[in-house]
């Protein structure tokens, strides 16, 4: 099993690079903060933690070998408590950590099942079984622990701006944060608080896909 590759990443996709490797390129499938992360420094040297699985059904004879990246070793590990939980596959699990790993083990251990429904392919059976499984197992990973977890993303002016804002409005810290990352993510040109708030509040209440 390839548990690491260093190479110079060729492109970048919403959910997988391509990484150069001598003369070989490995496509590898990413999870959405990841992409977020990386999204600067195609054409540039980048070293990724990785784990393979085969997608598709043992007897149906399509089996397809994957390869998935993480930028750290610890979100790795998080990544593979994180598809424990039944019902969470590879798949799934790529597709619903668009926030920065540290962000969403915070909701897991805070119970914050609201949070977790704003992430793709998460529902509230879903985030109801996340929280049963996983709290109380994910502190090393959560802000506040072993630097190995996600970095914290400096916000701009603007939204430091709303954070404000949201907080005054009765909002917890870290829920405001990441709904801020979330819609940011899906609202990229957005540049002013006054824009930014009305369309957190819309993630928060599922309008916006």
């Amino acid at each position: 099993m390839i548990a690491q590759i260093e190479g110079k990443l060729v492109s970048l996709e919403q959910d997988k690079g391509l990484v150069q490797v001598g003369s070989v390129c490995y496509e590898v499938m990413l999870p959405g903060y990841a992409v977020s992360e990386l999204s600067g420094k195609i054409g540039t040297d980048i070293i990724l933690c990785t784990m393979e699985y085969y997608e598709g059904t043992p007897g149906g004879g399509n089996l397809i070998p994957r390869m998935v990246g993480f930028l750290t070793q610890g979100e790795k590990d998080f990544f593979a408590r994180y598809t424990s939980v039944k019902g969470m596959g590879i798949k799934k699990g790529l597709k619903s950590l668009t926030m920065p790993i540290a962000r969403i083990a915070d909701a897991i251990e805070a119970g914050d099942e609201k949070i977790l429904t704003t992430l793709p392919a998460v529902g509230k059976r879903m985030a109801q079984l996340i929280v049963a499984e996983l709290r109380g197992k994910l502190t090393e990973f959560a802000f506040g622990s072993s630097p190995s977890s996600a970095p914290h993303v400096e916000f701009g002016t603007f939204q430091t701006e709303a954070l404000e804002i949201l907080i005054a409005w009765g909002e917890k810290r870290n829920e405001a944060m990441g709904l801020i990352e979330l819609t940011c993510q899906k609202h990229p040109d957005i540049q002013t608080a006054e824009d930014l708030v009305p369309l957190v509040y819309r993630v928060k209440q599922g309008i916006e896909a």
